[in-house]
């Protein structure tokens, strides 16, 4: 499986993203077609979200993972803030600031993960993709309470500002939205668009993930905030993450690939939802930390070894 998996052209177009960075190649892809992609992305994993939750209805399964991954979004920023205050050493602020974003997910690893794992024949529930959406903000919330404990009255002035900003966030309302539409729309009128959404799906993957290892290699490169103990966390939180949610997953009776699934939400590390919420939350937390530690560590591991690590996992013990 690991073979496989670093074989993919998906993870390998990454590689190059990063190799490219790394020899500081002029490669670059534009801001306005890298945003497109993500909008495509997004637009089709919601979409096909919602058409198999349509096809296979509202189940227990579906119940119990919505509730599991609320639970892990509000309650895995307290263990990573715990870790990052006593061996990252990291201030309060800067502490909640990064635990929000080890709580909350990453599509584009979902995504990542989800092709992967279909490719191997381990396709997790549709419904997977309404527990990503779920994921991404409690633990905005969670962070926050812990950066701003004993700062109540200036949390509560900051709180609606912080929610619309939550909500209203892009990545939100697309991934919920698309999902919603192909709830509504079902297998038949996805039809008429399948040739778009489907078809040409892993293609624009390789080239947004080459993006991607662009951006997270030259952020790694360019940071000057991040020292071992923290570049240990980075690996470490995701690990110790990822297993909670496969043994979770397990244990409420999801099949394999929906519990490797779990296990992936919970190792992502948001890089688009949480910054932008931090920039307006906390914004005395400082970018160079959250964004090198989530986007230059954390999601090149869980691309490259984490998605394989956690559904060998789950297969183990499930």
């Amino acid at each position: 499986m690991i073979v496989d998996t670093l074989t993919s052209p998906v993870i390998l177009f990454f590689v190059l993203g990063i190799f490219a960075a790394l020899i500081k190649s002029d490669l670059a892809i534009p801001e306005a077609f890298a945003k497109a992609m993500s909008i495509y992305l997004m637009a089709a994993i919601g979409l096909k979200g919602g058409i198999e939750v349509a096809e296979s209805g509202f189940t227990p399964e579906l119940a119990a993972a919505a509730m599991a991954g609320l639970g892990l979004s509000f309650l895995l920023p307290v263990l990573a803030f715990a870790l990052l205050t006593r061996l990252g050493r990291l201030g309060q602020i800067d502490a909640g600031a990064v635990a929000a974003h080890y709580g909350s997910v990453s599509v584009v690893t979902f995504v990542t993960a989800k092709e992967i794992l279909t490719g191997q024949g381990l396709s997790p529930a549709g419904y997977m993709v309404a527990v990503l959406a779920l994921m991404e903000t409690p633990a905005i919330i969670s962070g926050l309470l812990l950066a701003r404990r004993g700062q109540a009255q200036r949390a509560s002035a900051d709180g609606n500002g912080m929610l619309h900003e939550v909500f209203a966030n892009g990545s939100v309302v697309l991934l919920v939205g698309s999902f919603i539409i192909g709830l509504i729309a079902g297998k038949d009128g996805f039809e008429p668009v399948r040739p778009l959404f489907d078809t040409g799906f892993r293609g624009v993957l390789c080239l947004f993930l080459l993006d991607m290892g662009l951006i997270a290699a030259r952020r790694l490169v360019q940071s000057r905030k991040l020292n071992a103990r923290l570049m240990s966390l980075a690996i470490v939180l995701p690990i110790i993450n990822g297993s909670i949610g496969v043994v979770i997953g397990t244990l409420i009776g999801l099949d394999v690939a929906s519990a490797a699934a779990l296990g992936i939400l919970a190792a992502s590390a948001s890089y688009i939802a949480v910054p932008a919420a931090m920039r307006m939350a906390l914004p005395e937390a400082d970018p160079g930390i959250y964004l090198s530690m989530s986007l230059g560590i954390t999601f090149p591991f869980n691309i490259i070894l984490g998605i394989t690590l956690f559904s060998q996992l789950a297969a183990m013990i499930g």
